[in-house]
């Protein structure tokens, strides 16, 4: 079983929260003015967004290595849509654009992407989270 760990810490002098995993950080914040928040960085519903397209922009890379598809660009958007009190992500919507360097239907790499994102598919078929403290 393979396993990530991110930590996640207050920032000194705001309410904000800076996370980090080997080399890389990412600031979270509620929007100025929210809770506390100041806007220093993304809230949970744009991490969740990035998180979804995020690892679907490097499964289309992956992908297209296994298959021996060069890509040139990428553009995906993802929207989350939320209601409900607590609020609550009801559903995800990514639009994925890709060119290859050939020309070629991009559809094929695409689809095999999508069976295979990480991200997409645990959501998919939701998974446990537990809360320690």
């Amino acid at each position: 079983m393979a396993s990530v760990n991110v930590d996640l810490r207050s920032v000194d002098g705001t309410e904000a929260a800076m996370g980090w995993a080997a080399g890389h950080t990412i600031t979270v914040d509620r929007p100025d003015g929210k809770a506390g928040g100041l806007g220093l960085g993304f809230n949970g519903a744009q991490l969740l967004a990035l998180a979804i397209g995020g690892c679907f922009c490097n499964d289309l890379r992956y992908t297209a290595h296994t298959m021996g598809v060069a890509l040139g660009k990428i553009a995906v958007s993802v929207r989350v849509d939320m209601e409900g009190e607590p609020l609550l992500t009801t559903n995800a919507t990514m639009v994925v654009q890709c060119e290859t360097m050939d020309g070629s239907d991009p559809q094929a790499v695409i689809a095999k992407a999508k069976a295979a994102c990480m991200v997409a598919n645990s959501l998919r078929q939701g998974i446990p989270v537990a809360i320690e403290s």
